[in-house]
């Protein structure tokens, strides 16, 4: 009888722990899919040729910038409200970033 009480607790303690986990990045893949969408619209101006070098260079630094952010604040392995409303205004400001390279008329040759 100890026995099966020792296992129910072991259980219920391992599903609080994989719980807390699974709701530590549940704010996260919004922001991922951002990151991804706004990686494959740098790559899709590379090859039409609507980003010139240099710009998609400063656009990659700037996606590069934003994954070390994330990483810097899943690192507790919770999201808070200010952590990922800095991520939102920076995907946001990288996002306008990159329509303003993409239509400036300057084109790779």
């Amino acid at each position: 009888m100890k026995r099966i009480h020792q296992l129910v607790l072991i259980g219920a303690a391992s599903a609080v722990l994989g719980l807390g986990a699974v709701s530590a990045q549940a704010g996260t893949p919004d922001m991922n899919r951002r990151e991804a969408w706004q990686r494959a619209r740098i790559e899709q101006g590379v090859h039409s040729g609507r980003l010139t070098r240099g710009e998609a260079r400063r656009l990659r630094r700037g996606e590069r910038r934003i994954h070390r952010m994330d990483n810097r604040f899943g690192r507790d392995g919770f999201y808070g409200p200010r952590e990922r409303m800095r991520m939102h205004r920076a995907l946001d400001r990288e996002n306008a970033r990159i329509w303003r390279l993409k239509h400036n008329r300057r084109d790779r040759v």
